[in-house]
C-alpha cells in the first residue's frame, strides 16, 4: 500500500479521525525509533566500556538519555505541528521555539554528562594504574568546562527565543558591580576555591591543620564556594574557601619523614654510664631498620637539670604513617629503656634532697628531740 493511498484513507475518515490517527503513527513512530535507539547505544557502550581509552565509552554513555529524550522532543514537536496545521489553535505557536530549548538542552546534557563522564574515568584510570592520587587540578578543569557550557547553552537558547545577546551581556556589564559589591563574600570564596585548585596546597584525602586557627582533619571535599574537613571526631567542618587566602595551612599528609624527638634523663648517681649510655643509644639507632639513616641524627648528652642528667634522640622515621610511626616510636622508646637498665641506671623523676647543718634539732611528733 503507497503512501498516497494511506494518507487518502486517512482523510475519508473525517478530520477528527483522521488527526488522530496521523498523531497515533508519529507517537508509534517515535516510540520504535527511541527503543532502537537504545538497544543499540546500550550494546555499542557494552563492547566500547572494555576498551583502555576512557574518551569513546564516556561518549556513548553520555548520549543514551539526552538522545532518548531528544528523538521524543522531535516526535512531539512534529505531531504537534501535525495539529497546529489542521487546527490552526493559536497555541500550537509555541512549538518551534520550545523545540528549539529544548534540543539546546539536550546537547548541554549531553556534554555535560559526557564530561562528567569522562572525569570520572580519567580519576579511575589514575587510581587503578597509581599515576597519582591527587585529582584536584582534573575535577577543576572539569567543573570549569561545565560552567562554560551551561553558560553558553543559556545565551544560546535566550537569542532563540527572541532576546538579544549584546543587550544581555550588556546589562550584565552595568549589573555586575552591583552584582559584585553585593556578593562580594561569594566572589572572595570563588576566587579563593580557584586559588586552591591552581596553587594545590592541599587535596582531597589530605591531612590538613592550620597554626593561625582551631582547624585540623581530612579533607573531603574541595567546592567552589565551601571546602568540606572532617575532623577527627567525625564532624564536618565546612570552610569558605576565602579563608585559605589568610590563614597558613600545613599538610601533614605530604611529610617526607616524622620525627622522633625526646629527651631522657637518668639520675646524678648514674653520671659515670652517661658515656656508655649514650653511644649504646647511638648504635641501637644506627641499627634500627624504621629509623632513616640519610636523615639528620643526633644523640647527646645536653643538660644538668634540677634532677637529671639529660640526653636528647633527634632522629627521623622511614614512614609518615600516624599509626606505624607510632608503633616505630615506642620500639624506640622501649629500647632505651632496656639501654639505661642494663648498664644499672636508672631514669630520673623530680626528687629534692634536704641538707640539715650540724646541730638543728628536728622535733618528731611526740616532742622528742632528735639530732
Amino acid at each position: 500500500m503507497s503512501l498516497e493511498k494511506i494518507q487518502h484513507w486517512i482523510e475519508s475518515l473525517g478530520s477528527t479521525w483522521g488527526l488522530s490517527i496521523q498523531v497515533f503513527l508519529v507517537v508509534l513512530l517515535t516510540l520504535l525509533i527511541d527503543f532502537v535507539a537504545k538497544r543499540v547505544l546500550d550494546q555499542l557502550y557494552k563492547k566500547l566500556e572494555l576498551t583502555e581509552t576512557p574518551w569513546d565509552d564516556s561518549l556513548v554513555d553520555a548520549m543514551r538519555r539526552p538522545a532518548s529524550v531528544l528523538i521524543w522532543v522531535v516526535g512531539i514537536s512534529f505531531a504537534a505541528e501535525i495539529v497546529y496545521r489542521n487546527t490552526h489553535l493559536a497555541l500550537f505557536q509555541t512549538i518551534k521555539p520550545i523545540q528549539s530549548v529544548a534540543v539546546i538542552y539536550c546537547i548541554a546534557w549531553f556534554l555535560i554528562r559526557f564530561v562528567k563522564r569522562a572525569e570520572a574515568n580519567i580519576v579511575h584510570q589514575r587510581k587503578t594504574t597509581h599515576a597519582g592520587q591527587d585529582n584536584v587540578s582534573i575535577e577543576a578543569m572539569a567543573k570549569l568546562v561545565r560552567l562554560s557550557i551551561i553558560i553558553s547553552a543559556s545565551l544560546v537558547a535566550l537569542e532563540t527565543l527572541g532576546f538579544s545577546i549584546s543587550g544581555v551581556l550588556a546589562f550584565g556589564g552595568v549589573g555586575g558591580i552591583a552584582i559584585g559589591f553585593a556578593a562580594k563574600d561569594l566572589l572572595a570564596n570563588f576566587f579563593g576555591g580557584l586559588m586552591v585548585h591552581l596553587d594545590r596546597p592541599f587535596s582531597v584525602g589530605d591531612w590538613i591543620r592550620s597554626p593561625d586557627r582551631d582547624i585540623e582533619g581530612t579533607v573531603e571535599d574541595i567546592g567552589w564556594r565551601l571546602t568540606r574537613i572532617r575532623t577527627f571526631d567525625k564532624r564536618p567542618l565546612y570552610l569558605p574557601n576565602s579563608t585559605f587566602t589568610t590563614i597558613a595551612v600545613e599538610n601533614p599528609s605530604r611529610m617526607s619523614h616524622r620525627r622522633i624527638y625526646e629527651t631522657i634523663g637518668i639520675r646524678y648517681d648514674d653520671a659515670d654510664k652517661m658515656r656508655a649510655i649514650v653511644r649504646d643509644v647511638k648504635q641501637m639507632l644506627l641499627e634500627h631498620p624504621e629509623i632513616d639513616q640519610t636523615q639528620t641524627m643526633i644523640i647527646n648528652f645536653n643538660a644538668f637539670a634540677a634532677s637529671s642528667l639529660d640526653f636528647f634522640i633527634y632522629v627521623f622515621t622511614k614512614t609518615t604513617n600516624w599509626i606505624h610511626y607510632h608503633e616505630v616510636k615506642e620500639d624506640v622508646l622501649l629500647k632505651v629503656l632496656d639501654i639505661v637498665t642494663a648498664h644499672g641506671a636508672e631514669v630520673a623523676f623530680p626528687t629534692s634532697t634536704l641538707h640539715i647543718p650540724e646541730g638543728v634539732r628536728l622535733f618528731g611528733e611526740e616532742g622528742a628531740a632528735t639530732r
